[in-house]
C-alpha cells in the first residue's frame, strides 16, 4: 500500500501540482496567443485593485482555484501589457516561448548562483552566456562580465570600482568625518540616464557632482565640452572620477562619440563607462557594428539583453576590463561560506552587492540557443525597418515633424498644428499620448528635446507588425485632429 504523503499547509501534492501547472501553462499559452486582442493599458484608477484585496494576510490557506480566479478577476484588469505588439513605450522587452520555459525551470530549481560550489551549472552557464553576449557585441576578450538585474545596479558597481581607483580608500575608511577626500566628479551628457545620479547618491558622492554637459544638435555628448568641464574641475581642486558615454540614449537612441570621449578620458586618467544598455544590441548586425566603435577602450560597458536581445526582464550584464576591481571593492567571505568559496573558483557573489543570486543565465541561454545569432539579428533588423516606416508616416503628414534623427529603432516626433505656438503644441503632444494610451489602441511616451515636448515610440517586440503600426498611427491622427482644433480652454475628451 503506498505511503500517504503529508504536506505542510500551502504546498501542493504532486498530483495537484501537476494539474495546476498544466492549467497555468494553458493560461500562459492563451495569454500569449490573445494578447494582441487586449487593450494595451488598463482603465483602473489608483487604489482600485488594493480595495479588492484583503488588507490582512489570510489566516487559513486559500485554495489554488480561488487564487487563480483572483488572478483573472483582480490582478489582470490592472496589467499594462508590455508584451502587446502595440506597446511602443520605453524600450521593448519581449517575452518568448524559450525564455519563458527557462524561467519556469529556474524557478523549479531555485538555486542560488553565489558560488561555484553552491551551483556549478548556474555559475558556468552564466560565464558561457556572458561570453556569447560579448562576442555578439564585438567586444574583445579582455572584458569579462557579471550578471545583475538592471543597468541601474550595474552602474553602481562600475562607479564603485572607479571610486576605489581614486586612491581614497573609501571601502575601508569610508567618507564620513574625513577632510582628505576631494570632491569626486562624474560627467555625462544631458541625455544620459538618470541612474548616474542615483549611483552617486548610493556611493556617498552626491548627485550634485554629476556634471551634465549639454548635448550637441544630434543629442550626443560633445568631447570638447567634456574636456573643458574636466579642466575646470581640476583647476577647482576636484577629482574627475568617471565619464559616461551612451550608446543608445533613452530619449532618442543617439550614440555618443565613444572614441573621442575615450581619448579625453585617457589623457586625464578618468574612468570611461559605456552605457550600451539598449544600443549595444545594434552591434549584433554587421551594419550596426559602428555603434560600439571605441567601446573596447572603455573600462566598463553595460548591456541589457532584456531590452533588445529578447531576454525577458530582468537581465543586465556589466562588462569590466579589470573585473578584479569589483572583487577589490565587494569581496567579503563570511565564515559560513568559506567551505563553499574556493579561491580558484568563479564565485559571482564576490563581484557585487548581492549574495543570493537568481539563476538568470538559464532563460538567456535558452532564448539565445533557440533564436541563434542570426535570428536575433533578423529581429533587430526588422525593428529598425519598422522605425524607418514610422518615419515615412511622419514625412507624409505635414502636421508632424521628426524631432531627432532615427538612429536605431526609436522615433521622436512632434505634432505641430498650424496656428499654435510652441507651448500650445507641447500641450497637444501631451494630450495625444494621453488619449492614445487611454484608448487602449497603443502605448506611447513623451519626452522633452531642446525644451519642447515630443512623442516617442520604440520598437523591440517580436510581435509588432506593420498592421499594429497602422492602427496606432490612426489613433494618433484621430487624437491630433481633436486636440489641435479645439481652443486650449475647451475640455478634451478621450479619443
Amino acid at each position: 500500500m503506498p505511503r500517504e504523503i503529508i504536506l505542510p499547509p500551502g504546498d501542493l501534492s504532486p498530483e495537484a501540482f501537476r494539474a495546476h501547472v498544466h492549467r497555468v501553462a494553458d493560461w500562459v499559452a492563451d495569454y500569449r496567443e490573445s494578447i494582441a486582442t487586449r487593450p494595451v493599458a488598463p482603465t483602473v484608477r489608483p487604489g482600485e485593485i488594493t480595495a479588492r484585496l484583503s488588507e490582512e494576510p489570510p489566516a487559513a490557506g486559500t485554495p489554488m482555484e480561488r487564487i487563480l480566479e483572483q488572478l483573472d478577476n483582480i490582478i489582470m484588469p490592472g496589467i499594462v501589457h508590455w508584451g502587446h505588439p502595440a506597446f511602443l513605450g520605453y524600450f521593448g522587452s519581449t517575452s518568448n516561448g524559450p525564455a519563458l520555459l527557462g524561467e519556469i525551470v529556474a524557478a523549479a530549481l531555485n538555486v542560488s548562483a553565489m558560488t561555484w560550489q553552491t551551483s556549478p551549472a548556474a555559475t558556468e552557464l552564466e560565464t558561457v552566456v556572458i561570453g556569447w553576449i560579448r562576442q555578439m557585441m564585438g567586444l574583445s576578450a579582455t572584458f569579462t562580465g557579471v550578471v545583475y538585474d538592471t543597468a541601474s545596479i550595474g552602474i553602481v558597481h562600475a562607479l564603485a570600482a572607479a571610486r576605489e581607483l581614486c586612491g581614497s580608500e573609501i571601502r575601508v575608511r569610508g567618507i564620513a568625518g574625513r577632510s582628505d577626500v576631494p570632491i569626486h566628479r562624474v560627467y555625462a551628457s544631458d541625455q544620459a540616464h538618470s541612474s548616474i545620479e542615483r549611483a552617486m547618491i548610493v556611493l556617498g558622492l552626491g548627485e550634485r557632482n554629476v556634471v551634465r554637459i549639454p548635448a550637441d544638435a544630434a543629442f550626443r555628448l560633445d568631447a570638447a565640452a567634456l574636456e573643458t568641464a574636466i579642466r575646470a574641475d581640476l583647476d577647482a581642486g576636484h577629482r574627475p572620477m568617471a565619464a559616461i558615454a551612451t550608446v543608445g540614449t533613452t530619449s532618442t537612441a543617439s550614440v555618443d562619440p565613444v572614441r573621442e570621449i575615450a581619448k579625453v578620458c585617457r589623457q586625464h586618467g578618468v574612468w570611461l563607462h559605456v552605457d550600451a544598455a539598449y544600443g549595444g544590441a545594434l552591434a549584433i548586425l554587421a551594419e550596426g557594428r559602428w555603434a560600439m566603435h571605441g567601446a573596447d577602450e572603455a573600462d566598463s560597458v553595460i548591456v541589457n539583453p532584456h531590452k533588445w536581445m529578447f531576454v525577458p526582464l530582468d537581465f543586465s550584464v556589466l562588462f569590466m576590463r579589470r573585473a578584479e576591481l569589483l572583487r577589490t571593492v565587494f569581496a567579503i567571505t563570511p565564515e559560513y561560506l568559506r567551505g563553499d568559496a574556493s579561491a580558484g573558483d568563479i564565485n559571482y557573489m564576490d563581484y557585487g552587492l548581492q549574495l543570493g543570486r537568481r539563476f538568470r543565465a538559464l532563460k538567456a541561454w535558452m532564448a539565445f540557443s533557440a533564436f541563434g545569432r542570426d535570428g536575433i539579428a533578423a529581429r533587430i533588423r526588422e525593428h529598425c525597418r519598422l522605425a524607418r516606416l514610422w518615419g515615412r508616416f511622419i514625412d507624409e503628414d505635414d502636421r508632424f515633424v521628426l524631432a531627432a534623427p532615427i538612429v536605431m529603432a526609436v522615433v521622436c516626433f512632434r505634432c505641430t498644428p498650424g496656428g499654435l505656438d510652441d507651448p500650445e503644441c507641447d500641450r497637444v503632444n501631451e494630450r495625444i499620448v494621453q488619449a492614445v494610451n487611454a484608448s487602449g489602441v497603443g502605448y506611447l511616451t513623451n519626452t522633452v528635446l531642446h525644451g519642447r515636448v515630443v512623442m516617442r515610440v520604440g520598437f523591440g517586440n517580436i510581435l509588432t507588425s506593420e498592421r499594429d503600426l497602422e492602427r496606432v498611427w490612426a489613433g494618433i491622427l484621430e487624437a491630433a485632429a481633436v486636440f489641435s482644433s479645439l481652443p486650449d480652454d475647451e475640455p478634451r475628451n478621450e479619443v
